[in-house]
């Protein structure tokens, strides 16, 4: 396992991280205890950063990896979050942010968590963001029950609006570098560097598009994404290599990028996402999934707040 230093904190981050989402039944139904098999076996294998929230399965991935870590919580690198709840609720007031990490505390079965993150703050009010739920996350960071504080999102180009403007350690962008899209590059890489803040990223697969899985039937791409998969598999067919490998190996080879979220709920998905730290991408493949890709690349939904989405800049000419 390779392990990087995740911005200014004192945290060297495996680059393969543990996304806990599914361990609350968020594509399939998870039993427990392969759920804490599989939290185990990314510790046996050297993943020491594991990623959750209370939105995943309505606080049971919480849960269950609080079981699953239990005994195990010094050898690990504990992130969660706030803000976003089940049944679609929001809420980025100061209060709710004090309130959620005891809540997430308890269920984690520890008292601090590594770092705290606000959760899709593209679903938030910009100024309530602003002035309430970060500078709770970072109260949260003061009293001791937060090691360090950051916030995540979908629309990156918003993500680093509000990274411009305020001081945390960390930022998760997810879906903005994959095989089928590097927006992360254009202003959140460079803002990291010259900020300092650490940088995460998620669904590499793009919630299984980068893979041989059925799409889930809530998967938000444009159609015409969703039907490249077909055209990807047997193009890396044609290589006698998978795409979730190819897909997994491109996103963890960024060099500003600390860790590259995968979820995980199964010991076979854990050994099969390490070996990917041996794999390594056919010669010309790459080439060819670009120009296949070309005609979606970036083609990405919205979410949240219709003012929090930023647009792309247009060229003039």
């Amino acid at each position: 396992m390779e392990y990087r230093r995740l911005g200014k904190t004192d945290m060297d981050v495996s680059i393969l991280g543990f996304g806990a989402s599914p361990l609350g039944n968020v594509f399939d139904i998870t039993d427990e205890q392969d759920a804490i098999r599989a939290v185990h076996s990314a510790l046996d294998h050297g993943i020491n950063f594991f990623d959750v929230a209370p939105f995943y399965g309505d606080t049971l991935a919480e849960k269950r990896l609080g079981k699953a870590l239990l005994n195990k919580r010094k050898d690990v690198l504990l992130a969660t979050k706030c803000c976003r709840y089940a049944n679609g609720v929001f809420d980025f007031s100061y209060q709710r942010v004090m309130t959620s990490i005891d809540e997430s505390l308890e269920r984690l079965q520890t008292d601090y968590v590594d770092l705290y993150q606000v959760h899709d703050i593209e679903f938030g009010d910009r100024e309530q963001v602003l002035n309430e739920a970060i500078p709770a996350a970072l109260e949260v960071k003061k009293q001791g029950k937060a090691r360090y504080v950051g916030f995540s999102g979908l629309p990156v180009r918003y993500l680093a609006q509000i990274a411009r403007v305020v001081e945390v350690d960390t930022v998760l962008s997810w879906g903005h570098y994959t095989l089928l899209d590097d927006e992360i590059n254009d202003e959140l890489v460079p803002l990291s560097q010259q900020k300092g803040f650490g940088l995460l990223n998620a669904a590499p697969l793009m919630q299984r598009i980068l893979s041989d899985a059925p799409v889930p039937p809530w998967q938000n791409s444009p159609q015409p994404v969703k039907d490249i998969q077909p055209k990807l598999l047997q193009l890396c067919g044609e290589y006698g290599v998978a795409l979730s490998d190819v897909a997994i190996r491109f996103a963890l080879e960024h060099p500003a990028i600390a860790t590259t979220i995968i979820g995980m709920n199964t010991q076979r998905q854990v050994e099969q996402n390490v070996r990917v730290l041996d794999f390594r991408i056919p010669d010309g493949l790459l080439d060819r999934i670009d120009e296949l890709v070309a005609p979606v690349k970036n083609w990405m939904w919205f979410e949240g707040k219709p003012e929090n989405n930023v647009p792309k800049p247009t060229k003039t000419q």
